[in-house]
């Protein structure tokens, strides 16, 4: 999947871009499968992200896909690494992590605009996160982005129920602005999607996103991939998600090269 310039331009300039028909109809339906195991075989990180009295849960998951052979075969052998090369102008890419988002009917948690790289153990600035549903995504409940919000600044990584700071410490980074309240100062972007379709966003790209309507379910894998300038960022308190053990084989600085992490390429489909 040769991408136009203009799209790579979009995501380096944006810092999040729409792509159409990325996976194919049959990677889909592999995908979903996937996404059906996972559900059934939730691993230690899982969570339910939304509160007790919500009408529907926010289900979340990470780092299955080596256990998965539906996510492992659309981490390595889709469109999805070569796309990544060429949104990150890099010459490699190097799977990150999976991250399962499952919003079943009627769930009202929001998930509260952030970014993702304070939460995570990697310092660089060549990086993607696909944003990858199965089901169709209306507008409202897509996900949205502040445009060109991934240019430098960090802000402070927050549980998302209670507004805890459990990674930098209090006042370290700068705090979330007014973007609701300020549109015009912080434009956003967001686009309804269908099945095949995804999302390309950085990881310092400030997003967030509503609940889901009384009869539809909104089920997502993001697939989150490295370019050549990551380094492993050790931190003091656990990432999230934690990468257990990786501090005793990987310096501090060093290059995400570690069998968690492995280059990948991309597979040429008839």
């Amino acid at each position: 999947m040769t991408l136009s310039p203009s799209t790579v331009a979009d995501y380096q300039h944006h810092g999040a871009v729409v792509l159409r028909n990325v996976l194919t109809a049959s990677e889909v339906a592999l995908l979903s499968e996937g996404i059906t195991y996972n559900l059934a075989h939730l691993s230690p990180l899982a969570q339910v992200a939304s509160e007790a009295d919500d009408p529907g849960r926010f289900i979340e998951d990470f780092c299955t896909w080596q256990n998965n052979p539906a996510y492992a075969h659309i981490l390595r052998a889709s469109a999805l690494p070569g796309v990544a090369k060429q949104l990150m102008q890099s010459t490699t890419a190097r799977i990150y992590h999976d991250h399962l988002l499952v919003k079943e009917p009627g769930t009202r948690q929001p998930t509260p605009w952030h970014q993702d790289q304070p939460y995570y153990n990697v310092s660089g600035r060549q990086n993607v996160s696909f944003w990858i549903p199965v089901d169709p995504v209306p507008l409202e409940s897509s996900l949205r982005f502040v445009a060109n919000s991934h240019t430098g600044t960090w802000y402070m990584p927050r549980t998302f129920r209670d507004q805890q700071a459990k990674w930098f410490p209090e006042g370290a980074l700068a705090e979330l602005p007014p973007i609701d309240a300020e549109a015009a100062q912080y434009p956003q972007l967001a686009w309804a999607l269908q099945p095949g379709d995804a999302v390309a966003f950085h990881m310092l790209t400030l997003h967030a996103s509503a609940g889901v309507g009384p009869t539809q379910t909104r089920r997502v894998f993001s697939a989150r991939y490295l370019g050549d300038d990551a380094r492993h960022a050790a931190r003091p308190w656990k990432t999230s998600p934690p990468f257990e053990g990786l501090d005793a084989r990987l310096a501090d600085g060093a290059v995400m090269d570690d069998f968690l992490f492995p280059l990948v390429n991309e597979v040429c489909r008839s």
